[in-house]
């Protein structure tokens, strides 16, 4: 009977100590990992950062540009009132082309 005991407490010890170090060595892997996944998602939001930042520093977004569709019914009027000129014989083919050429710009 000692002699169980003995290679079961034997088994315990060796089995704990594996434990135990497996356990270390888990955790020194895992922080391992963790400093190096800190380090690849630094440097992905340094890269991700730069791409975004224009040369000179920040640049405000340019303002949009004016629209031209308030514009349209306006000199639509306009060049229907010039044919409408035109056509009573008050404007002349060359008024009446150098008035649509200042209309439409």
């Amino acid at each position: 009977m000692p002699g169980l005991l003995r290679g079961i407490a034997r088994t315990a010890i060796i089995a704990g100590t594996a434990s135990s170090v497996a356990g270390r060595v888990q955790r020194r892997q895992a922080r391992k990992f963790a400093d190096r996944d800190a380090e690849t998602a630094a440097e992905r939001e340094r890269a991700y950062e730069a791409q975004m930042e224009p040369e000179g520093g920040y640049a405000p977004p340019a303002p949009p540009p004016a629209p031209a569709a308030a514009a349209g019914p306006d000199m639509i009027t306009q060049l229907k009132q010039l044919a409408e000129l035109r056509d009573q014989g008050v404007l002349t083919d060359e008024e009446f082309a150098a008035q649509k050429a200042r209309i439409l710009g």
